[in-house]
């Protein structure tokens, strides 16, 4: 998955679990340590797909406007990536049976994980955060991850 798409996820997650509270790209960008210019040209193509919307002023940023129980993860990923699983071997009539099962291996690889994808709504991956949310060990300042 590319950087983009998971920028894309990442802020629609804080945008839809707060949805009537405008979110900077400043805000977003910090709790995931990328620049707010990067992040911006990603909120940019969420809005252009109707995903967001930016509210300008004292107060201002990004909030959700979408439908988090209808838009999936492979929705999302769409915005960013080619999500087509078409033959990508440099010259196919060339291949080798080698080629040929290795390619249909990473076939399978990606249509399996792009039925997956596209089975996970944000609703769904809200869930899972406030699960990981209520699980997770208290942290202190400080403190290293390992």
């Amino acid at each position: 998955m590319q950087t983009s798409s998971r920028l894309a996820i990442y802020a629609l997650i804080e945008l839809a679990s707060n949805p009537d509270k405008p979110i900077s790209a400043a805000e977003i960008g910090t709790k995931y340590r990328v620049s707010a210019h990067h992040l911006a040209k990603v909120l940019l193509t969420l809005g252009r797909a109707g995903l967001v919307q930016s509210v300008r002023g004292v107060g201002g940023g990004y909030t959700f406007t979408g439908n988090a129980r209808r838009v999936t993860l492979l929705d999302i990923i769409a915005l960013f990536e080619d999500t087509s699983t078409e033959c990508r071997l440099s010259d196919p009539t060339k291949a080798t049976p080698e080629e040929w099962a290795l390619f249909d291996v990473n076939k399978e690889i990606d249509d399996i994980a792009l039925a997956t994808y596209g089975s996970i709504t944000l609703a769904t991956m809200l869930k899972h955060v406030e699960r990981r949310r209520k699980s997770a060990p208290a942290r202190t300042e400080g403190a290293s991850e390992s």
